[in-house]
Formats: structure tokens, C-alpha cells, sequence
């Protein structure tokens, strides 16, 4: 499994998403609860950017419909999403956040 440096955990405010993009695709890192994860950063009902939305209770909430998405497995909680989105491996190596592409969920 490859890891990619996205950020430090510096610049990750707490239950703030922040956008970034590994290889093309659109990645949402949150640090919520002490925990690191990733999602990407794309709704599975709407095609609109999940890290423009409300992070709560470990999940990440669509601006524009109000689904909201487990950020551990990537399920989502209500409608109007029925899908999934990915999620991904997250790894702290110092200060560093490293994320993989290769699926958990």
C-alpha cells in the first residue's frame, strides 16, 4: 500500500474538512475525536464537494442535501444518498498525514 503526504496535522483544525487531491481524485481529511480519517471528497448523490459540508459525531454532512456519510466506513446515514462513498488508510508518521488510496471500505 502507497502512502502520499497530504498535509500536517497542524493544518488540520479540528471537525474542519480539508480538501485535497492525491493522483486526481478528490480526498476530504478530517480530524474529528483525536482521530485522522479520509473520505472522498465527492457525494454519491449529488456530485457536489463533501468538505464543504458539517463535520459531527464522526460523520460528514452534504451541503447541499443533508446526507451525511460515516467518515470510518463511508456508509451513508439517511437520504437522500443510498450509496457509499470510499474511504481510504490514513497514517500519521510525525507530523506528517499520509494517505493511501487503496480502499478500507
Amino acid at each position: 500500500m502507497t502512502f502520499v503526504r497530504v498535509c500536517g496535522l497542524g493544518e488540520l483544525a479540528e471537525d474542519t474538512p480539508k480538501r485535497v487531491e492525491i493522483a486526481g481524485t478528490p480526498v476530504s481529511v478530517v480530524s474529528t475525536g483525536g482521530e485522522v480519517f479520509a473520505i472522498n471528497d465527492i457525494c454519491s448523490h449529488a456530485n457536489v464537494s463533501l468538505s464543504e459540508g458539517e463535520v459531527e459525531d464522526c460523520q460528514i454532512e452534504c451541503w447541499l442535501h443533508g446526507s451525511a456519510f460515516d467518515l470510518r466506513t463511508g456508509k451513508p446515514s439517511g437520504l437522500p444518498a443510498t450509496r457509499p462513498v470510499p474511504v481510504y488508510p490514513v497514517k500519521i508518521e510525525g507530523d506528517d498525514v499520509l494517505v493511501s488510496l487503496s480502499q478500507e471500505s
